[in-house]
């Protein structure tokens, strides 16, 4: 986890003379093949102690959704939607979008909460640029977050006003063609 420390005006019983100030990571690529970069920091940042929650908004296949999360450790959640298949197309049918409505929903309850330090949602680029979760959303929740957590999204083709809000741009591309 990465996170700013700026001064603080609060008088605390610690007597810390800063606040930690979560991050807003983006992680991207022109492929979809770079999760395990991002899994691996969440895993070591888990195995520390520090509650991590891992969104997987179009992926499915293994009958999950916010009512059935992965628990792998102490510290880390994993959700996925509960969908029969992964999404790659804008085109859903009613319980595809009501299932991914709900795992957002259901995000976003859970980050405003302040129970997790670090949270990953993986692919929501893609859900936002298929039209199936409102930009103008996830920028209010990007700034509407408790101040101490940290954020990390990954996916391809960020909006611009996703990357104008980010502490930190990491783009991963190939140096050689195969």
């Amino acid at each position: 986890m990465v996170a700013q420390l700026e001064p603080s005006s609060i008088n605390s019983t610690l007597s810390l003379p800063y606040s930690v100030q979560g991050l807003v990571q983006v992680f991207t690529s022109s492929q979809r093949n770079f999760f395990t970069t991002v899994m691996a920091q969440a895993l070591r940042i888990a195995g520390q102690g520090t509650p991590v929650l891992i969104v997987q908004f179009l992926k499915g296949g293994i009958r999950q959704g916010a009512e059935r999360p992965i628990q792998m450790g102490q510290h880390l959640d994993w959700f996925r939607c509960d969908l029969p298949r992964c999404i790659d197309t804008p085109q859903l049918d009613v319980t595809e979008t009501e299932a991914l409505q709900q795992l957002w929903q259901y995000t976003q309850k859970v980050v405003s909460e302040g129970k997790y330090s670090l949270v990953v949602l993986d692919e929501l680029s893609l859900a936002i640029n298929f039209g199936l979760i409102p930009e103008a959303e996830v920028l209010e929740f990007l700034t509407k977050r408790p101040p101490h957590v940290d954020l990390i999204l990954t996916g391809t083709e960020i909006p611009t006003s996703i990357l104008d809000v980010a502490d930190q741009i990491t783009e991963i591309r190939r140096s050689h063609q195969p």
